[in-house]
């Protein structure tokens, strides 16, 4: 190689990695059982989500190794092939590497764990950074309700017709072209759908995370969830109806079939703290222990419960039940989580909406959220560059 050759390697730009979203999947006889999205950004950052729930942004050589590890480069080769990009030694790239697939195993393996805390990654505010795409949209593929429900609980007039299922199909490859891993099915009642499976599976095929919130009295039919389940379904949100015998046959049943399919599915509990049923909640907590249940959702419907909810909260922390926090159900900003930033001097609330996640209602038109009702545009119909351009101006 020449003078010119060599000071021109010396102050190149490495070429941009190819923008877009990259899916792996641990084979079946991998005993961690988990998956990784890789969104490369334009400006040669990453986006790496671990089993959807961890988050981690990445710099450009950190891209770089994820890049080599989600598409399965042998391993042997990496450093090499990081080396020449970024002008440094094989044995530093080599150890470099390393480091990055150990932080990443020990999120696979510690889903608790503070990333943050534990891993010295850089802090940032969540949902601040610039990204191309939320990390996640919400479905509703219908406002219908079962016929014994309360018509408030989902705002049927906003819509005049539903989309087919070659409809969402088109919306579902939209936004995974968009770099969008995980899909969320929630309605109304989605159960009443009867397309519901071929819409998870058809997600799945694209290497999205598919999620499902749902009153959970359809899943007490043992044929019904197995179909769901074989579809690929990854987590499930039951809202709790304590008084309802079907909603705990709902929870048994996933637990048994779950167990018996060996597939590892996280289901979680909504429950809304009421004047009526504040006095209970520790109880419930308990039965939803003893139901195999992941995670729970906590929220109340009045103020004057912050306390309770806040020593429910502490409760199910004791019983090393999940909480979860951010996904789209039908309740009130009353949950443990803001109610806690809230007090929190100098500290904003993280709040996702119109930049985390989107939510598409069952004509197509997305909202910044659920509840709240500006139209970004409509996905089946608009660009998506169009509909986050109107996203990002949302705040």
């Amino acid at each position: 190689m020449g003078i010119r050759e060599t000071i021109q390697q010396l102050f190149s730009t490495p070429e941009q990695l190819p923008v877009g979203i990259y899916h792996f999947q641990s084979p079946p006889d991998n005993p961690l059982n988990y998956r990784l999205h890789l969104r490369i950004e334009p400006g040669r950052k990453g986006v790496l989500i671990v089993n959807a729930s961890t988050i981690l942004h990445l710099n450009s050589t950190a891209a770089e190794y994820a890049y080599h590890l989600v598409n399965e480069t042998p391993e042997n080769q990496i450093p090499d092939e990081v080396a020449k990009r970024y002008r440094v030694d094989s044995d530093t790239a080599s150890q470099d590497f390393t480091e990055l697939k150990e932080q990443i195993e020990i999120l696979i393996t510690t889903p608790d764990l503070d990333p943050i805390s534990f891993l010295h990654f850089d802090r940032h505010t969540p949902y601040t950074d610039e990204i191309s795409a939320p990390y996640r949209l919400d479905c509703a593929l219908t406002y219908q309700l079962p016929n014994e429900s309360d018509s408030q609980a989902a705002p049927t007039k906003r819509v005049e017709r539903e989309l087919t299922t070659a409809e969402w199909k088109t919306i579902i490859d939209k936004a995974w072209s968009a770099g969008i891993p995980h899909i969320t099915f929630t309605g109304g009642e989605p159960t009443l759908r009867e397309d519901l499976a071929e819409l998870i599976a058809y997600a799945e095929a694209n290497g999205q995370v598919t999620g499902l919130l749902t009153d959970g009295l359809k899943l007490s039919d043992s044929a019904y969830l197995n179909s769901l389940l074989l579809a690929g379904l990854d987590h499930a949100m039951i809202i709790l109806h304590p008084d309802d015998d079907q909603t705990w046959e709902s929870l048994a049943s996933f637990a048994y079939w779950a167990e018996a399919l060996d597939e590892d599915i996280f289901v979680a509990a909504h429950l809304t703290l009421t004047p009526e049923s504040s006095a209970q909640a520790m109880q419930l907590l308990d039965k939803l222990a003893v139901a195999s249940v992941s995670g729970v959702s906590l929220s109340a419907n009045h103020k004057s419960l912050v306390n309770e909810l806040q020593e429910a909260r502490s409760y199910a922390d004791d019983l090393d039940l999940a909480l979860v926090w951010d996904l789209p159900v039908p309740y009130s900003n009353i949950n443990p989580v803001s109610l806690e930033l809230a007090d929190e001097e100098n500290e904003a609330h993280p709040d996702g909406a119109g930049r985390g996640w989107l939510y598409v209602e069952p004509d197509g038109d997305v909202l910044p959220a659920q509840g709240i009702n500006k139209i970004l545009g409509n996905l089946l119909t608009d660009s998506w560059e169009k509909i986050w351009k109107s996203a990002s101006e949302f705040k």
